[in-house]
């Protein structure tokens, strides 16, 4: 089923031809040449082309199937071009892709002359646009906007989906919002593609009478973008880290279902600096805009979804524990948000993953009086609404939330599916193996994208999801992902914030005096040199201890002076942990 036909809304062009020349790169619409725009190579200038107005011959014809935006360095300007995609499936009957490579065209060769300071931040801008190259999970269609959850979407005005594209979409959640501003500006309507930061995940079920399609697809804000251990907890507009809609679809027999969910980081004011530790401490920052932050944010929610619960799942214990019992002082406050505590490590660990049905036990009333989900009839009429939203959070929102979230979606799917004639009263999922392993599938592969992006690495729990407990093999995964976490975190994650930023727009690129790049990370150096010193001091402890095996006290003493340095360097590079990781050199924390 489509919202509205193919014939009559807005489409963006679908594979356009890259022609290189000497002063200007120029595209073209693959199916249209005389659409298309230049940009000059000498002042970054853009410029719609007029009919076939290019004269000479192309040193290089690419084909290209769209423009992510530009953005305007220190040399320069740099257009982001998808040089590769694939189909991953259709939301409403439209076809949906993944970026699979970009990169980033320089269009600066007639620059102005840099100084050596502006050379050296250059080289700093254009690292970040490498690691931008390769930001994971990112969709877009040619044919229909899917930042906007079907709800909402049905309810706005007839005619919406004639309007641009980059009109369409939720700013909330368009991954290039602020690159694009300059394709905006110049009025290049059918070259904006707005791109989802998120997951986009799609199954077949097969059923009892005829097969349904189940879509998921999550949406990541773009209003406090960044990496785990450098954006956290919430800023003073409200907006918290790691802010994801969810949305699960069902089509079946004429029906489309949609039930949405929303994480997101505790939406107070806190961080978590790594310093080395494989758990930094968390520090609540205490601000006199504490109060108003968390109403700010959840003002926010009431207004787009309506009804909100508040699932925490945090531990009461510990540095956790601490934030829980902030986060709910704080709630008591509210008189129009339900907060819910959880202890999910507490009684879902063991293999108690079952236990999880108390949480739902629990919030079973609000679930319904939310609605459980929206539905449209085979006519586009609707037939239920859903009034409310569950938002959940652990201290990542990742693991123990993606688990929590996978739960509810599969309560709201059976309720679904027997409200359209699926399943019987008393059917549900886990009654079709096959079906219920499509299901699990879905939600164990939105989960390791979501991670990816925010953390670095798969999901953990992802047996949880799949199998109802943890097993070996499970765990020993987990174990890998937890290093590999802690490895990104302290030693790459600072650089990755700053690419962040700089493609968000929550930094821009400032010219002439002083220097635009501020030097935060001179304390990187001093990694290598630590690293050595610890190796080479492990080193000769290892080979004097060998040799002082059965024999004279003086060689143990050696032994044991080796030992003692090392000991005293290990020392030095823990206590100067924060300066030796990596941190970001662009924006704050908040």
């Amino acid at each position: 089923m489509e919202i509205e036909s193919n014939s009559n809304h807005f489409k963006l062009w679908s594979e356009l031809e890259l022609h290189e020349f000497q002063d200007k790169l120029v595209i073209k619409a693959v199916d249209s040449p005389d659409q298309g725009f230049s940009i000059s190579r000498l002042d970054g200038d853009i410029d719609e082309l007029h009919g076939d107005t290019c004269s000479g011959t192309p040193s290089k014809v690419s084909t290209i199937y769209g423009v992510a935006g530009t953005i305007r360095l220190l040399a320069g300007t740099y257009i982001l071009a998808v040089t590769s995609r694939r189909e991953v499936g259709t939301y409403l009957g439209f076809p949906i892709y993944q970026v699979m490579s970009m990169k980033f065209l320089s269009c600066s060769q007639g620059s102005r002359p840099l100084t050596s300071e502006e050379k050296r931040d250059e080289s700093y801008y254009l690292n970040l646009l490498k690691m931008v190259e390769s930001t994971p999970g990112l969709y877009y269609s040619y044919e229909t906007d899917i930042t906007v959850n079907l709800q909402r979407r049905f309810k706005l005005a007839h005619g919406w989906m004639n309007k641009p594209m980059w009109k369409q979409a939720d700013p909330q959640y368009v991954w290039n919002r602020y690159i694009i501003e300059e394709l905006i500006e110049n009025k290049l309507d059918g070259f904006i593609m707005p791109l989802l930061q998120g997951s986009f995940q799609t199954g077949k079920l097969k059923l009892k009478r005829l097969p349904a399609t189940v879509t998921l697809i999550s949406r990541r804000s773009t209003r406090r973008l960044g990496t785990r251990m450098w954006r956290r907890g919430a800023n003073l507009q409200g907006d918290t880290a790691n802010f994801i809609e969810t949305e699960q679809l069902i089509e079946f027999d004429g029906f489309i279902s949609s039930f949405l969910q929303v994480r997101g980081s505790i939406p107070l004011l806190w961080e978590q600096i790594v310093d080395l530790s494989y758990k930094p401490r968390l520090n609540i920052i205490s601000h006199e805009e504490t109060a108003k932050v968390l109403e700010r944010h959840f003002h926010d929610l009431l207004q787009r979804y309506g009804e909100t619960v508040a699932v925490d799942l945090t531990d009461k214990h510990g540095d956790e524990g601490e934030l829980s019992t902030a986060y709910a002082a704080e709630m008591e406050k509210l008189q129009n948000v339900r907060y819910v505590s959880f202890d999910f490590h507490k009684k879902c660990g063991n293999g108690n993953f079952d236990n999880i049905q108390l949480l739902y036990d629990e919030i079973s009333e609000d679930f319904e009086k939310q609605g459980r989900y929206f539905l449209l009839g085979s006519k586009g009429e609707i037939l239920a609404e859903q009034k409310g939203v569950i938002r959940s959070n652990c201290i990542d929102c990742l693991d123990r939330t993606n688990v929590t979230q996978s739960f509810l979606a599969r309560k709201s799917l059976n309720l679904q599916l027997q409200r359209v004639g699926a399943f019987s009263s008393i059917d549900c999922i886990t009654m079709f193996g096959e079906d219920f392993e499509t299901f699990k599938t879905l939600w164990v592969e939105q989960g390791d994208e979501i991670s990816l992006e925010y953390a670095g690495t798969h999901a953990l729990k992802r047996d949880l999801v799949r199998f109802g407990k943890q097993t070996m093999a499970g765990l020993i995964k987990d174990g890998m992902s937890a290093l590999s976490r802690y490895y990104y975190n302290n030693f790459q994650d600072g650089v990755r914030q700053d690419a962040i930023d700089l493609i968000s727009g929550h930094y821009t690129v400032k010219y002439g005096p002083p220097p635009s790049l501020p030097n935060r990370n001179e304390a990187l150096s001093y990694l290598p040199v630590a690293s050595a010193l610890l190796i080479g001091g492990l080193t000769v402890t290892s080979i004097t201890l060998n040799r002082a095996a059965g024999q004279n006290a003086q060689s143990f003493l050696s032994s044991l002076l080796c030992a003692s340095a090392t000991a005293g360097v290990m020392a030095l590079v823990k206590s100067n942990g924060r300066q030796i990781c990596s941190r970001p050199r662009l924006c704050g924390l908040l």
